[in-house]
């Protein structure tokens, strides 16, 4: 019998059924079909009316049923079949991410949900009429004495309904900290939390441009950045191990735990890579409600700024009087915290800035007692306060030590702007299409400038300077260096925009720029960021030179603080290094020699470790002390960063500007001073690589402070001094792993590595290359013989882009992309190359996202070549048709010695395709084992020296799907072929029996380790 007719049939049994005792089945029987969608919300109200007969509401709902037809009927039974088992499927409150769908998810959801809620209906009530989602007539109405608690839940959804797609986030949000059991906020938190988020809102709601010439909405700005896990958070070649980016809500989530009993999230990233901003993000989603409203509470900090707490304070004091101060009740406020602390955020801006040497030395457990600034945030970071509470620190990497991360529970990088990103970041902040289209093809026509801008605060310069850069008679930007003259010139421009600038920007404003720079050197020396009233005064810097825009007041998180007098800080610490460059390059108080020092110091000898206490502010440091002495309190990573734009500004055009502005015998001997250094670093490093062992090449592992050497000499712009630093290169690999290398750094790497004369392998893997990175590395990998790309991020657009470009390489014979995001569109460019290039030896694209058709599009050009020796395919998803395509184009290839095919979807297909190539082919040695063996295998097989040591003669096709008579296929084939010793079979499925009986037919047939 069909639906319909069961529907009519059974009329009688139906209206009986659901209209005998309380409204409870019916109303049940209702919640399904409005979330099946079965009845709409105007039929639901013409069935659901108060004060009607039960039975009349049930016969005019048969009606509506029966007038739809088969499928609904159909779905009418098995709705009341539910009601009348009493059973209900296991339902987890999960909410969508998209907010929008919060309407819609209480419709489709809504018998679940009402299970749920009926037994928290009076603090539901509660909680949306604190927040003003409803009215107090609203809830009177629906808490009517002669309502059921499920019968007052599906009015509150109708109410929701009407109400709109906020009201139903509130009480979603609300929903499910009463499911995980999260403590009810009581009404004066309530009160503090809207003071709290009023305030973070107001705070985090405009990003202000640098020069402070506009206020701009962060939301209509905000572009994502590149978010990584820590390498070490995951086995980074593990099958299926490809790079899976974060999103901002990702932070949070249970992926990639370093330690699951700490509370600390940290969040590093390279000076202007984004990490403020991101925070103010999660601060202004927070605030309007939209994210991560599983936090009560949210209390953000500035490191800079906690510098300036000089009393004691208590954790109670850090949070109400330098945050946000409660008008009631504090003392209640503050025990839910403590009791809370689960629902509780806080997140410290800069830890790198913070001056005070991390120590889980000192204890201190007493939320109300007061103690030194560092001691509470040191506690809070170890757990001994607030436990639970999760707090996330943004910092630069070098600051982060051993100690400190073993209170890390997981760790994300901020790695800058895609290539996309950079579009939007434009798009975004020139809303009108064609300036915006403008800038962006003058970025991309510029490589370096193209490299430049993956980096925010970068991109920042360049989208507020693009009319400079467009001008005719500007010279193209190449470093970093150039970027911030420019921004100096435009600055100056804007400060006095009626007068026309001479063409070199130091010679009228010398000395607001020396005033600028003396305050900017001696802050560094003394790890200040912050300035007060006096301090500006003390370094004779006038109304004049702050109209500037390069020196700002402060913004004060703290409005109820006792921080109140107005401070003044740089727009960026770069352009505070920036700054103290142009000190330390044009005044004459900075003697030559102690450049010496600048462009010589150790890691280990340098002395800039922060302390317990600030060092004293002195106006004139380098006039009353040694230079040399007050360089070595600078801090690692802003002596570097100062360093390379002194380099810069003596690149030869930067340097003619200097000698107008400046006549000074000075300048000649800093120049002499800074070439000599530069490529005397670069010589100490060749001179420390170890001879190589008999028969084995000879490699180079280069340290980071070998990047930052290249950097500065990029900078200068100085081809004699590029092709010095590498005349005595004598290594055939040179290791440039875990460097935390971007486009920048290719960049650098490119301008100095392409005067090598003789081929090298490069090894770039674990770093943040990327697209725009491929970019900057091109003009030097014609001298590769062999290139190491794993963990990169790089996509078909940036390979195909290097692709193009190999197969005018010579020496290109090797390249190895495992890890990255590569798909089946760029497998032809593969091809291309193969076909093209009958000496390339080695290909290795392991863990991308490869399928049968990018196999297929591979095998024609491994059909043309007749020199590949090592192929890997490892952890994609080429499948039957895939092996088949690849097993057809090497069944004649004598070149071949290797292949891999583990955990690539293969079944019994597939394997009879690979066994009919194993007959044919005998030059077939070796298959990468199993999956555990990978990373060795891997390793060795692309040292030829080790290569030519290998005895074993595997074959492996282990995680596959081949199937008994896959495996038959092989044994078949190993009777004609005495050079493979074993196949490796493990997770083929075969039952105990099946791999017996196979293992008979032929002992090399081995089904686990």
């Amino acid at each position: 019998m069909c639906a319909l007719q069961s529907v009519s049939t059974q009329r009688d049994n139906f209206v009986s059924t659901l209209a005998r005792g309380s409204a409870e089945k019916y109303e049940r029987l209702l919640d399904f079909l409005i979330s099946w969608d079965v009845i709409n919300w105007e039929e639901y109200e013409h069935v659901n009316i108060l004060g009607q007969p039960l039975s009349k509401l049930v016969r005019e709902l048969l009606d509506i049923i029966t007038c739809k037809g088969e499928k609904d009927c159909k779905l009418f039974l098995d709705a009341f079949h539910k009601i009348e088992d009493g059973s209900l499927d296991e339902f987890n409150l999960n909410a969508p991410k998209d907010f929008s769908q919060f309407s819609l998810y209480l419709k489709s959801e809504r018998p679940q949900i009402v299970r749920i809620i009926h037994k928290h209906i009076d603090n539901i009530f509660h909680h949306l009429l604190e927040h003003d989602y409803v009215t107090k007539y609203e809830v009177d109405t629906i808490q009517l004495p002669i309502f059921s608690p499920a019968q007052k839940a599906r009015r509150l959804l109708d109410l929701l309904r009407i109400k709109g797609n906020d009201s139903a986030v509130c009480f979603l949000q609300f929903l499910q900290h009463l499911e995980q059991g999260a403590a009810q906020v009581p009404r004066a938190g309530v009160r503090y939390q809207k003071k709290l988020k009023s305030t973070i809102s107001a705070q985090s709601q405009f990003l202000s441009t640098y020069d402070g010439t506009a206020n701009i909405c962060l939301e209509d700005v905000y572009t994502d950045s590149i978010l990584e896990l820590s390498k070490s958070t995951k086995m980074s070649d593990t099958i299926q191990g490809s790079q899976n980016l974060l999103g901002l809500l990702d932070i949070f989530s249970a992926e990639g735990l370093l330690n699951k009993n700490a509370d600390t999230v940290l969040i590093l990233g390279d000076a202007g890579s984004g990490k403020s901003t991101l925070l103010q993000q999660i601060h202004h989603l927070w605030a309007e409600g939209n994210e991560f409203q599983n936090f009560c509470f949210v209390f953000p900090f500035s490191c800079r700024r906690l510098c300036c707490v000089a009393k004691p304070v208590s954790l109670k004091a850090l949070l109400f009087e330098y945050c946000c101060w409660p008008d009631e009740l504090q003392e209640e406020i503050f025990q839910f915290i403590l009791t809370n602390p689960n629902q509780v955020l806080f997140t410290f801006d800069g830890f790198d800035e913070f001056k005070f040497t991390f120590s889980d030395d000192n204890k201190y457990c007493s939320p109300t007692d007061s103690t030194s600034i560092a001691s509470i945030v040191f506690n809070l970071l170890q757990g001994n306060l607030m436990k639970d509470s999760i707090k996330v620190l943004t910092s630069r990497p070098e600051a982060i030590t051993a100690v400190l991360r073993k209170y890390v529970q997981k760790e994300v990088h901020l790695k800058g702007f895609s290539e996309e990103g950079i579009e939007v970041f434009m798009k975004k902040h020139h809303t009108k299409p064609d300036i915006s289209t403008k800038i962006i093809n003058m970025v991309k026509a510029n490589s370096s400038l193209h490299g430049l801008c993956h980096i925010p605060v970068f991109c920042w310069l360049v989208s507020k300077c693009h009319e400079e850069l467009m001008m005719s008679s500007c010279r193209p930007m190449q470093t970093i260096t150039d970027m911030y003259v420019l921004a100096l010139l435009h600055f100056l421009q804007h400060a006095s925009p009626t007068e026309k600038l001479p063409e070199n920007v130091l010679e009228k404003n010398i000395n607001s720029i020396s005033h600028l720079g003396k305050l900017a050197l001696n802050g560094l020396c003394c790890g200040l960021y912050l300035f007060s009233h006096e301090q500006i005064v003390e370094s004779q810097i006038n109304e004049q030179d702050l109209s500037l825009g390069f020196l700002v007041p402060s913004k004060n998180l703290y409005t109820e603080s006792t921080l109140s007098p107005e401070k003044y800080e740089f727009l960026h610490i770069t352009f505070q290094c920036f700054f103290a460059a142009l000190y330390i390059a044009t005044d004459d108080d900075v003697v030559a020699s102690s450049l010496n020092y600048l462009f010589n110091w150790s890691r280990n000898s340098s002395s800039n470790t922060a302390t317990g206490k600030c060092f004293l502010f002195c106006a004139h440091p380098f006039l009353q002390n040694n230079n040399k002495e007050c360089l070595k309190k600078i801090e690692t990573q802003n002596l570097q960063i100062m360093a390379s734009f002194v380099a810069g500004l003596f690149s030869e055009r930067l340097y003619n500007m200097l000698v107008k502005s400046r006549q000074s015998q000075n300048l000649s001997r800093k120049l002499k001073i800074i070439e000599k250094c530069l490529s005397k670093g670069i010589r100490k490093h060749f001179k420390s690589i170890p001879p190589a062992v008999q028969g084995e090449i000879k490699s180079m592992h280069a340290m980071p402070e070998f990047i930052w050497l290249i950097k500065c000499i990029n900078e200068m712009q100085n081809m004699h001094l590029s092709k010095k630093a590498v005349r005595g290169f004598d290594v055939d690999h040179l290791k440039l792993t875990y460097c935390r290398i971007g486009p920048t750094e290719c960049s650098a790497l490119a301008y100095v590595l392409k005067h090598i004369k003789k081929p090298i392998g490069l090894q770039l893997d674990h770093n943040s290359v990327g697209d725009i990175g491929i970019e900057q590395l091109i003009p030097c990998l014609h001298i590769c013989k062999a290139l190491y790309l794993r963990n990169n991020s790089i996509t078909d657009k940036g390979i195909c882009k290097l692709l193009d470009q190999a197969l005018h390489w010579q020496n290109f014979q090797k390249i190895a992309l495992f890890n990255n995001m590569l798909t089946d569109d760029c497998m032809d460019s593969f091809a291309n190359l193969l076909k093209h290039k009958q000496n390339f030896l080695a290909l290795r694209l392991g863990n991308n996202f490869i399928t049968d058709k990018g196999a297929q599009a591979l095998a024609e050009g491994l059909r043309e070549n007749q020199s590949i020796q090592y192929l890997g395919l490892w952890g994609n998803q080429v499948g039957d048709y895939g092996a088949q395509a690849i097993a057809n184009a090497l069944q004649h290839n004598k070149s071949l010695i290797w292949l891999s095919l583990v955990s690539n979807d293969i079944g019994s297909v597939g394997a009879q395709a690979l066994s009919a190539m194993l007959e044919k082919n005998i030059a077939l040695e070796e298959l990468c084992p199993n999956q555990s063996d990978l990373y060795y295998t891997e390793d060795i097989l692309f040292d030829s020296n080790v290569q030519s040591k290998m005895t074993r003669s595997l074959f492996g096709l282990s995680n596959n799907h081949l199937g008994e008579n896959g495996v038959s296929a092989l044994a078949q084939a190993l009777q004609n072929n005495e050079i493979v010793t074993a196949i490796w079979l493990k997770g083929t499925n075969l039952t105990p029996e099946e791999m017996q009986n196979l293992t008979k037919q032929d002992h090399r047939l081995l089904f686990s380790e």
